[in-house]
């Protein structure tokens, strides 16, 4: 009796996150997702998050998309017996051990670390509550990738922009692992043609829905981060196509981007202190994908989402987020 009273009393003692965690099932990842984006243009969403903290940082993510996700995205239903909650709980755990497990995780492969998510295949709906998101397997720690289907275009940049907007006004629950969102408007492969497109795509997007609000000339700003680039260090070296690779300089991405934002407003100009536009580049280190093989993500920001010092990238999600603890 005592021990049923302690546990009541440790469960009202629980955080709101750590409730709500307890129905919240771990999705895992969906291995045909790479193959995917190295075909297709997806939108999603980057999140960095405390190192060796991805499955806590990946509950967390799920448990604020699904309130500002439109609903289709997510599983809908609300009302939980007390029956289902239990399941869920259950298959939390179970979720849990398996994505999680060190021993499972080195068995299964050589280069692993703890806190890497390892699982086999994609959650369904009933499991987890996520109709449409993907998790991604990545390369690198810190980093979590959820993808949309080629098919559905959502609007992250303004998803993003809602959960920054009711963070700051102390509507929403104060995220602990989940340092920044960045909203994947489009992928492509690292190569000229293609980042020209999409960039060029996207800010014509931009321009015409923000079309008597732009001053000119329109001061716009590039970030290329080249996260994973250790990864691909080791294949350009032993690659004969340097062309190929030419576009990991920054200097070089940061070119093709400008280059495809003059296209489209011929009156514009670089401004790193106080751009209205913000073309950012994520380099994502995929696993399970060909050597030589890059994908990135693009987005095309307006000022109220970029951080510009001590470098232009996404606004962080909370005013204590540390750099260090970010993924390099």
């Amino acid at each position: 009796m005592a021990e049923k009273k302690s546990e009541g009393v440790e469960k009202e003692t629980m955080s709101p996150w750590e409730q709500h965690a307890a129905v919240i099932n771990l999705p895992r990842f969906d291995y045909n997702a790479p193959s995917s984006l190295l075909r297709n243009s997806h939108s999603g969403f980057l999140i960095t998050c405390t190192l060796k903290r991805e499955k806590s940082a990946t509950k967390e993510a799920i448990a604020i998309l699904r309130k500002f996700v439109e609903p289709g995205h997510f599983d809908s239903s609300n009302n939980l017996n007390e029956n289902s909650i239990s399941k869920r709980r259950k298959l939390i755990d179970d979720a849990g051990e398996e994505c999680l497990d060190s021993k499972e995780t080195e068995s299964a492969t050589a280069d692993s670390e703890d806190g890497k998510l390892s699982s086999a295949v994609k959650a369904g709906p009933d499991r987890d509550g996520i109709t449409d998101l993907s998790l991604v397997k990545l390369t690198r720690n810190g980093l979590i990738l959820l993808t949309f289907p080629s098919h559905t275009q959502p609007d992250t940049v303004n998803i993003v922009s809602n959960i920054i907007q009711a963070l700051e006004s102390g509507n929403g629950s104060l995220l602990v692992w989940c340092h920044r969102i960045f909203p994947i408007q489009a992928t492509c492969s690292l190569n000229e043609k293609e980042l020209q497109e999409v960039v060029s795509m996207l800010v014509k997007k931009f321009v015409a829905a923000k079309q008597d609000k732009l001053q000119r000339p329109l001061k716009f700003a590039v970030g290329f981060n080249r996260r994973g680039i250790e990864e691909t260090t080791s294949a350009k070296e032993n690659s004969n196509d340097s062309k190929a690779f030419s576009l990991l300089d920054r200097n070089k991405c940061f070119g093709v981007v400008a280059s495809a934002v003059n296209h489209v407003v011929e009156d514009s100009v670089v401004d790193l202190r106080s751009p209205e536009l913000s073309v950012l580049v994520e380099l994502l280190p995929l696993s399970g994908v060909p050597n030589g093989s890059r994908i990135v993500a693009v987005s095309v920001l307006p000022s109220n989402l970029v951080s510009t010092k001590p470098r232009l990238c996404i606004k962080a999600l909370t005013s204590n987020t540390k750099e260090a603890s970010l993924a390099p």
